[in-house]
């Protein structure tokens, strides 16, 4: 160890070669993207939804509810060309991930997003009129998503739309669906929120690899069997399509449990903590 004079420890200036100002910029390329300006881009986005016309958030939450059905379809098609194997779950659960790619990548309003986008700029300014927006625009883009998830339901179910060898899979899959409790659906739904939600995060941290990162967090969710109030309501809208199950048993046992399981997630389990981070830095950096 290196001290000075009085015995202690002495800073060691590093010797740095000079950097030419090409390589300055690839170094400055190469640099994470500060907590900050995702918090700041996700704010802005947020204030954008927040200014929207209703109208324009529910045609667009309903064509999220639409896109949304391709996710039950997609791992009902890959179950039926699978064959029955305790691995076969590995591949069908990428399935789950071809609605979620539609409706984030196409910018459509997804509820469980707004658990995020949304409420960074209400954590940010913590007024009524934020709060009130907010309100709003969770309103309509859950009543559009909820109605475009059941109509694709509804379709798949009463029109001859596929093929009947897709029947047998698509009941497989609901049926799974369905067949947690309520209890079940609502900690499954907090760490699907939490995992949209940050899906959200990282997407405005980075300029590539978005899709990947959607495909990967939501493979994740099908794969584990965590529950998601707009996916999954295609899922259970199907057995109330063709009368397996009840209005009653699938709003009060799935659907009302796993919406407020995925509004814990996205806003406590992300919001919240990396508002809190952003704060906390911010604080410590005004103080130096």
């Amino acid at each position: 160890m290196i001290v000075d004079e009085k015995g202690r420890p002495a800073e060691v200036e590093q010797a740095v070669p000079p950097l030419s100002e090409r390589q300055k910029a690839e170094a400055e390329d190469r640099t994470s993207v500060a907590v900050l300006a995702v918090h700041e881009a996700i704010r802005k986005d947020g204030d954008e939804e927040l200014g929207r016309p209703v109208a324009a958030l529910a045609w667009s939450g309903f064509a999220a509810g639409l896109s949304m059905g391709f996710s039950f379809l997609g791992q009902a098609i890959l179950a039926n060309y699978l064959p029955q194997a305790k691995w076969a779950p590995l591949l069908t659960n990428f399935g789950y991930s071809f609605g979620f790619v539609m409706a984030i990548v196409g910018r459509q309003q997804l509820f469980t997003e707004n658990t995020l986008t949304a409420i960074i700029p209400l954590l940010a300014k913590r007024n009524l009129s934020t709060l009130l927006a907010v309100l709003k625009l969770w309103a309509v883009v859950l009543a559009a998503n909820l109605l475009g998830a059941g109509a694709f339901a509804w379709a798949i179910e009463k029109m001859p739309i596929l093929k009947a060898e897709f029947t047998a899979p698509l009941m497989e899959v609901a049926a799974n669906a369905s067949s947690v409790t309520a209890e079940s659906a609502l900690l499954r739904g907090i760490f699907a929120g939490w995992l949209i939600a940050m899906v959200v995060w990282m997407n405005a941290a980075t300029d590539s690899s978005r899709i990947s990162i959607i495909i990967m967090f939501t493979y994740l969710i099908g794969l584990a069997g965590l529950t998601h109030i707009v996916a999954g309501t295609v899922e259970v809208m199907y057995l109330v399509a063709n009368g397996t199950k009840t209005w009653l048993d699938v709003i009060g046992n799935y659907m009302l449990p796993t919406l407020a399981g995925n509004i814990l997630g996205g806003v406590a389990l992300v919001s919240a903590l990396n508002h809190a981070q952003v704060i906390a830095g911010a604080r410590k950096a005004s103080a130096i």
